[in-house]
Order: structure tokens, then C-alpha cells, then sequence
């Protein structure tokens, strides 16, 4: 089935599906914003889910990043799907070290809600550039920057 959404439509339920499900800690939203058969083939440990399995990876994810944030850097859409690069930043509860990894996420659209997603991160690193970017202007750079 063809998206009757337009590419920015795509582009806004992509924005608003990651600013409630991640930054605003409502796991239940992917029940509205995806298929009954959504498939994630990049789930939790890399391995395929459905929506209750991103469900339950995000709220675990939540108790152990309770300030975890993301940040969408760039996206891209054309046809039925959407992709896009971003920041994902937390505060390690056990160091107090700041963290982050960058992914790239591509979803496809049904209708008006995202049928599948695919998923490539990086392994979470200290953030160097995390004070920059949330105003300190501290000016310090990452470290593949320096």
C-alpha cells in the first residue's frame, strides 16, 4: 500500500513521532503512529520487533537515561520513506559522564502511519560536543574535530 501522506507530512509525523516517544517519554505513541504489522528490523540488540518491542526497549531506556534527549540533525524524504541523522544524548547515572550516539533511521510509510524502520548507530561515546550544543557555548569541539 502507497502513503496518501505528502513528503513534509512524512517529514512532521517522523519529527513528532521521535519528540513524544523519545523526548518527551510516551513509549505508547508508537501504537498510533505505526501499523498494526509495523516491523522494526533494527529493534533492541539489533534484532527485528514489533511495536511493542521498541515499546518496551524505550521505556527501559527511559529508567536508565531519564534525561536522554535527541536531536534530529537532518532528514531526508522521497516516495514513501523517510530518513533521517540523529543525536541521541544522556547523562551516564553511573559516572555522571555525558553520552551520546549518532544514528541514521529510515522509515516507510502505509497510509498515514510508518509501516517499517531500519536503524544504523553508533556505539555510545562521551559527548564532547553535548555542553555546546544545549548553550553553554563552551566551544569545545569533538574529539574527531580536534
Amino acid at each position: 500500500m502507497a502513503t496518501n501522506l505528502t513528503l513534509d507530512q512524512m517529514k512532521q509525523l517522523v519529527r513528532s513521532h521521535f519528540d513524544d516517544f523519545v523526548n518527551k517519554r510516551n513509549a505508547a505513541v508508537i501504537h498510533k503512529n505505526m501499523t498494526p504489522d509495523f516491523y522494526d528490523h533494527d529493534g533492541p540488540a539489533s534484532k527485528p520487533t514489533d511495536a511493542k518491542g521498541d515499546e518496551q526497549m524505550m521505556t527501559a531506556m527511559y529508567k536508565s537515561m531519564p534525561d536522554l534527549h535527541l536531536t534530529i540533525e537532518d532528514m531526508i524524504a522521497e516516495g514513501n520513506k523517510v530518513v533521517c541523522r540523529n543525536i541521541w544524548r544522556w547523562t551516564d547515572s553511573t559516572s555522571g559522564k555525558k553520552m551520546q550516539f549518532h544514528g541514521f533511521v529510515l522509515w516507510r510509510f502505509e497510509g498515514d502511519k510508518i509501516a517499517e524502520r531500519w536503524a544504523t548507530v553508533t556505539p555510545p561515546a562521551e559527548g564532547a560536543s553535548w555542553t555546546t550544543v544545549l548553550g553553554d557555548n563552551s566551544g569545545e569541539k569533538p574529539a574527531a574535530a580536534r
